[in-house]
C-alpha cells in the first residue's frame, strides 16, 4: 500500500474511532444524561488558554477569546465547528478547533486540515506549516486529557487549557 493511502486509512480509522466512541463532554457533572437545560447562551464567547506544541518546540501560546463558528483552513472551504457537529450538542458551543481558528486569524498564522463530511469534523493536518507528514498527527487535549471526540464536537468552558500537540504515530 502506498504511503498516502496508508496515511488516509490510518487517519480515517483514528478519526472514526474517536468520533464514535465517546461523549462530547468531559469532567465531573457534565454527563449528557445529567445535563440541565438552561436559557443561557451556550455559545457566548469565552477565554481559553491555547498551546500549540510542534516537534521542535512551542509554536503558539496565549489566551484566545472564542466561540463556536464556521472555520476556514488554509486550503479553503468553510464548515461549521460549533459543537452541533454530528449531533454532539443541541446548540452551538465553543470548540477546540474554533479556538485554533480564532488564534490563527488574530495572530497571523495558518492551520490546515481535511473536512470529513461523514463525521462533520476536521482532521487538523498542519499548524504554522508544521505537518505530521504521515508520521505524526495533531493531538487535541483539554485540561491535559485527549478529547474523546473531534475538535468541532468537544465543548470548551471558560478557562480551559487547550493543546494541539504534534504527536508521532
Amino acid at each position: 500500500m502506498n504511503r498516502t493511502l496508508t496515511r488516509a486509512v490510518v487517519t480515517t480509522a483514528a478519526l472514526g474511532l474517536a468520533l464514535t466512541s465517546a461523549p462530547a463532554v468531559a469532567g465531573p457533572g457534565t454527563h449528557p444524561s445529567t445535563a440541565v437545560a438552561t436559557a443561557t447562551n451556550t455559545n457566548a464567547p469565552i477565554k481559553v488558554k491555547l498551546t500549540v506544541q510542534g516537534p521542535d518546540g512551542l509554536l503558539f501560546k496565549g489566551k484566545v477569546r472564542t466561540k463556536g463558528h464556521h472555520v476556514t483552513p488554509a486550503t479553503g472551504g468553510s464548515y461549521k465547528c460549533d459543537g452541533t457537529n454530528g449531533g454532539a450538542h443541541p446548540s452551538a458551543v465553543p470548540t477546540p478547533t474554533a479556538a485554533l481558528d480564532d488564534a490563527a486569524r488574530k495572530r497571523g498564522f495558518s492551520w490546515d486540515g481535511t473536512w470529513y463530511p461523514s463525521f462533520e469534523d476536521y482532521f487538523v493536518e498542519s499548524v504554522k506549516n508544521v505537518s505530521g507528514g504521515g508520521v505524526a498527527y495533531w493531538n487535541i487535549s483539554v485540561n491535559g486529557v485527549p478529547t474523546p471526540v473531534g475538535g468541532c464536537q468537544f465543548k470548551l468552558n471558560a478557562g480551559d487549557q487547550v493543546a494541539f500537540t504534534w504527536t508521532a504515530f
